[in-house]
C-alpha cells in the first residue's frame, strides 16, 4: 500500500539521509512532500515551506530535524494529524513523541531507509 509521506527536514544534499529517503519512498511508489523552510525544489518535487503549508493528508511524516528544533515543529504535526510520525536516528524526542501519542498519532523510533529496505514501511 503506498502513502502520502512528509520528509520533515528535507535536503537537496544527495549524502542526507532525508535525501536518501526522498528517493527510497519515491522508489517504492509513495508520493513524497518534502519539507524545508529554504528549498523551493528537491529532486524535483516541490518543497512544503513548512507542516502547515501542506493541505493535502499525509499517512507518515518521516523526521530528520534534530531534536532542538522540532519542539517548535510540534503544533504543525499535530494540525496536520498523520497516522504516524516516524523518528529517525538523531531525531528522538521523548516528549514530543508523547505529546503526539496523546492525541492519537501513532509515534516509531526507527530509520526510514530500513523500515523501506525490508518492507516494514
Amino acid at each position: 500500500m503506498t502513502e502520502t509521506v512528509a520528509v520533515l527536514g528535507a535536503s537537496p544534499k544527495a549524502e542526507r539521509y532525508s535525501n536518501q529517503a526522498i528517493h527510497l519512498l519515491r522508489h517504492y511508489g509513495h508520493t513524497v512532500i518534502p519539507v524545508n523552510p529554504i528549498q523551493r525544489e528537491i529532486a524535483g518535487l516541490p518543497v512544503a515551506a513548512s507542516l502547515t503549508a501542506i493541505t493535502e493528508k499525509v499517512d507518515t511524516v518521516t523526521v530528520y530535524v534534530s531534536p532542538a528544533h522540532l519542539e517548535p515543529l510540534v503544533d504543525g504535526l499535530l494540525a496536520l494529524k498523520p497516522t504516524r510520525v516516524i523518528f529517525n536516528p538523531g531525531a528522538e524526542h521523548p516528549s514530543v513523541a508523547a505529546r503526539l501519542e496523546k492525541a492519537g498519532i501513532a509515534t516509531e523510533e526507527a530509520c526510514t531507509l530500513v523500515l523501506l529496505r525490508t518492507r516494514q514501511f
